[in-house]
């Protein structure tokens, strides 16, 4: 489910659970646990590109997995996710995430959560958890920090999806790609950022993150218990009993 590799001084980060659009589910989660802190222990390797194999980069939380959880070992495992994605600030080289296809709901926080984003023109764009019954759980402190607080709300209201070009007019990815070529450029980028010097891009990451991570673990904890509250709504059972019921379809997102 996670693809685990190196390019010269590059460390690669590819989801790999194409049956689920990527999804995150408790083992995914443990996996870029380690995967990252991996990375960041081996001084062979200088910068990190995350990024999903087609059909997409992430679709966020596994909502038949969840679906299937108590609502406070639901709860665990939204905090689980959040403890992973302020992680990445913290890995001493940068990460940089690399979109195509889509970024929706925890996938597009996710996104966001690394230090530079690089999306394909035509990635679609999508935080669709209000509809859905529920605020984000987790990660919105790296959203406001890109976007700034108004904007992330409307954001978070999700009134429509958005491709990569209008995500780069907002703030949220750093560098555009054509279609396909994202992960090309992301490369080229963790390249460029490999061959500067180590410690004063250590430096430069761990001054900026201080300031980037401020209320974030705080945030996330508010917006867990607010998550948790959001669950016991109708909307937000429904939604969850609808995946939860489903079964796997080969090749087709359940």
């Amino acid at each position: 489910m996670l693809e685990v590799t190196k390019q010269g001084r590059i460390g690669i980060l590819s989801i790999n659970r194409p049956q689920r659009r990527n999804a995150m589910d408790r083992d995914l989660v443990a996996a870029l646990v380690q995967a990252f802190r991996r990375f960041d222990a081996d001084p062979d390797i200088a910068a990190i590109v995350l990024t999903g194999e087609a059909p997409g980069f992430c679709a966020g939380s596994d909502l038949k997995f969840i679906g299937r959880l108590s609502l406070e070992d639901m709860c665990r495992f939204e905090a689980e996710t959040g403890d992973m994605a302020r992680l990445i600030g913290f890995v001493r080289k940068p990460v940089i995430a690399a979109v195509e296809g889509f970024a929706l709901g925890g996938g597009f926080i996710l996104a966001v959560s690394c230090d530079l984003v690089v999306s394909a023109d035509t990635a679609r764009w999508h935080l669709p958890e209000v509809p859905i019954g529920w605020l984000t759980p987790w990660g919105l402190g790296a959203l406001i920090s890109r976007v700034g607080a108004v904007a992330a709300r409307k954001l978070c209201f999700a009134s429509e999806a958005f491709d990569g070009r209008e995500a780069k007019r907002l703030g949220l990815v750093d560098h555009l790609a054509e279609a396909g070529h994202a992960h090309e450029v992301a490369m080229a980028l963790a390249q460029r950022l490999a061959g500067l010097p180590a410690q004063a891009v250590c430096s430069t990451k761990r001054f900026f993150t201080l300031g980037i991570s401020g209320m974030s673990e705080v945030l996330d904890v508010e917006a867990n218990e607010a998550f948790a509250g959001n669950c016991l709504h109708p909307v937000a059972r429904a939604t969850l009993e609808r995946f939860a019921s489903r079964s796997e379809v080969k090749g087709r997102p359940c």
